[in-house]
C-alpha cells in the first residue's frame, strides 16, 4: 500500500481529506433535505390545486362554457400565486431578496426579482413533475405488471388491410420495404399494398412499377404529381385507394418482419381500438456516434416510457409509421388533416378524444434508419417540435375536457402534450438563475444552480429520461450500450437549442402567416 502503517504525511493528508469529504457530504445532504422539504410543499400544494381544479370544472351542477373556465382557471392561479407568495416570507435564509445579503435599491426592482424568484420555483418543480414521471415508468417497467393483451393472437379470420409506403425521393430504401411486406405472411388476398410515390424527381417510380409488374394484383401504385407537400397530404390524397377499414402505414425506409402485420392487426379485433404503435428499433445503429445515440434514446423512448404507459392505461402514442389507425374512427374524429406536421400526434389526440384507445405493442419491431449526421437530425428535431406543438395549440383543451378520459389520462396526456414546450422553459430557467446569482439575490439561487442543472440533465432527455434509458439498454440485454450514456449529454444540449428554435419559428409563423414546410429526412442506404 502507499499509505504507511503508521504516521507519515500520506496518512495524514488522506485523513484530512477524508474528514473534508464527510463535512461536505453532510452539508450538501442537509441543503437537499432542507430544500426539498419546501419544493415538495409547493409540488404538493400545485397537485391538489389542479386535482381540485379538474374536480370542479367536471361538476355537472356548474356548467361552464370555455371562456369561464379560463376565467376561472386565471382567478385560481392568481390566488394561488399569492398563498406562495404569502408563504415565502416564512422561508427568510432560503429564499431570494429575504437574506442578509440583500442589497436591492428601491421596491420595484424587489418586485421583479421576487417574480423572477418565483417562477424559477415554477420551473424546478416542473422539472420535478417530469422527474418523478419518468421515475415512475421506470419503475413499472422494472417491476409492474406488463401488459400485452393481444400478443398470443395468431390464428383468426384476417381482416381486410392496406399498407400505405410513404415515399418522397426514396430511391435508396424503397425496394427494401416492398420486398419485406410482400414476404409477410398475413394473407395474400387480404391485404394491398400502396405506395404513395409523392412528387419523387429520382428513380422511386421506375423501382414501384418494376415491382408491379413482377408481382401482379398485390401493388397498386399511387404516382402522385402535384397537391399540397408533405407526408399528411399524400397519405389523405391516397386514402381512395384504400380498402377494408384498417390501414397499417410505414415510411419507406422501414424494414417489417414477416410476422409484424398480424402483430399490428390483432388489437383491432377490440372494437375500442382507434390507432395501433409498434416498437421503432434503428438498422444503422453502429455507424457513428450519433446512431449510437439515436438508439439509445429509441430503446428508452419505447421499451420503457410506452410500454409503462401501456401497463399504467395511461396515453400511449401513435407514431406514424409502424403502426395503424382504423379509418372509420379518423373519419369519426374529424378526417385525416393535411395542414399539420405531425399528423400522427394530431391523430392520437383527436381519437382520444373521442373515446378511442391507442395501443401500443412492444414486441412488434420494425426497423428504421436513423440520421447519420447532425444537420440531418437537427432540422428532423425541428419538424417534429413544431408539428407536436400544433397540437398542443389546437387540443390541450378539448383533450383535457373529454368526457371519456380518466383523470389520470387527462394528466399523462398534458404531460406529453407539453414535452415540446420544456426546452425553452429550460433556458428561461437558466437564464433567471444566472440573472439571480448576479443581482445577489439570496443564497439559495447560488447553491440551487447545481441541483438545478442536474435535475435537467435528468429530465429532459428528448422523449426519454436518461435513467429511462439506462433500464431500457439493461432489459434489452445489451449492457454495453450503457458506456454511451455519459455522450447524450450533447444530443440533449444540441436538441435543446433546436426545439426551443423550432419554438420560435412557430411563433413567427403564426405571427406573419407563414406557410407549413416539410424537411424531409434524408436516407443513407446504398441502392
Amino acid at each position: 500500500m502507499f499509505l504507511p502503517s503508521s504516521g507519515g504525511k500520506q496518512k495524514e493528508e488522506a485523513e484530512n481529506w477524508l474528514s473534508q469529504a464527510k463535512g461536505f457530504v453532510s452539508q450538501y445532504v442537509s441543503f437537499i433535505w432542507t430544500v426539498g422539504r419546501k419544493l415538495a410543499v409547493i409540488f404538493s400544494l400545485c397537485a391538489l390545486s389542479i386535482l381540485l381544479l379538474s374536480k370542479a370544472f367536471a361538476m355537472p351542477s356548474v356548467p361552464l362554457n370555455k371562456h369561464e373556465n379560463i376565467a376561472l382557471t386565471s382567478i385560481y392561479a392568481v390566488k394561488f400565486y399569492q398563498y406562495l407568495l404569502s408563504q415565502i416570507s416564512s422561508w427568510p435564509e432560503y429564499i431570494p431578496f429575504y437574506g442578509s445579503d440583500n442589497n436591492f435599491n428601491g421596491g420595484n426592482l424587489q418586485i421583479l426579482v421576487s417574480l423572477m424568484a418565483s417562477i424559477l420555483a415554477f420551473i424546478v418543480m416542473i422539472m420535478m413533475i417530469y422527474a418523478l414521471r419518468h421515475v415512475f415508468f421506470t419503475l413499472n417497467r422494472l417491476f409492474g405488471n406488463q401488459r400485452h393483451p393481444y400478443l398470443d393472437i395468431d390464428c383468426a379470420r384476417w381482416p381486410l388491410v392496406t399498407v400505405f409506403i410513404a415515399a418522397h425521393n426514396e430511391e435508396k430504401v424503397i425496394e427494401g420495404c416492398l420486398k419485406a411486406l410482400l414476404n409477410s405472411n398475413y394473407p395474400v388476398n387480404a391485404m394491398r399494398i400502396v405506395p404513395v410515390n409523392d412528387r419523387s424527381s429520382d428513380g422511386t417510380r421506375d423501382i414501384i412499377d418494376h415491382y408491379v409488374r413482377q408481382f401482379p394484383g398485390r401493388i397498386t401504385p399511387f404516382h402522385r404529381v402535384n397537391g399540397k407537400p408533405g407526408k399528411a397530404a399524400a397519405l389523405k390524397d391516397a386514402l381512395v385507394y384504400s380498402h377494408g377499414d384498417l390501414a397499417i402505414i410505414f415510411d419507406a425506409d422501414y424494414i417489417p418482419g414477416k410476422g409484424l402485420l398480424k402483430q399490428l392487426i390483432a388489437p383491432f379485433f377490440d372494437p375500442e381500438v382507434g390507432a395501433v404503435m409498434g416498437r421503432v428499433v434503428p438498422i444503422n445503429a453502429g455507424v457513428n456516434l450519433l446512431t449510437r445515440m439515436l438508439d439509445l434514446e429509441r430503446s428508452g423512448g419505447y421499451q420503457v416510457d410506452q410500454q409503462a404507459r401501456m401497463n399504467l392505461k395511461l396515453v400511449p402514442q401513435y407514431g406514424g409509421t409502424v403502426g395503424g389507425v382504423r379509418l372509420s374512427a379518423v373519419e369519426a374524429s374529424g378526417g385525416w388533416h393535411d395542414n399539420v406536421l405531425a399528423e400522427d400526434t394530431d391523430i392520437t389526440y383527436r381519437l382520444l378524444i373521442n373515446g378511442w384507445k391507442t395501443i401500443y405493442t412492444n414486441r412488434s419491431e420494425c426497423y428504421e434508419e436513423v440520421p447519420e449526421d447532425w444537420a440531418v437530425r437537427i432540422k428532423q428535431v425541428k419538424r417534429w417540435a413544431k408539428g407536436h406543438n400544433q397540437v398542443l395549440v389546437r387540443y390541450w383543451y378539448p383533450f383535457i375536457k373529454s368526457e371519456y378520459l380518466s383523470v389520470r389520462e387527462r394528466i399523462d396526456g398534458l404531460l406529453l402534450l407539453l414535452v415540446f414546450v420544456m426546452p425553452p422553459l429550460l433556458l428561461l430557467g437558466w437564464f433567471l438563475a444566472v440573472a439571480l446569482y448576479f443581482l445577489n439575490a439570496g443564497s439559495l439561487v447560488s447553491a440551487i444552480i447545481p441541483v438545478f442543472a442536474l435535475l435537467a440533465y435528468g429530465t429532459m432527455g428528448n422523449f426519454a429520461a436518461f435513467f429511462e434509458i439506462t433500464i431500457a439498454v439493461l432489459l434489452d440485454g445489451n449492457r454495453r450500450r450503457i458506456l454511451l450514456l455519459p455522450f447524450n449529454l450533447l444530443g440533449f444540449f444540441i436538441s435543446l437549442f433546436a426545439i426551443s428554435s423550432s419554438v420560435a419559428s412557430l411563433i413567427g409563423d403564426h405571427l406573419f402567416k407563414r406557410d407549413m414546410v416539410w424537411e424531409k429526412t434524408i436516407r443513407y442506404r446504398k441502392a
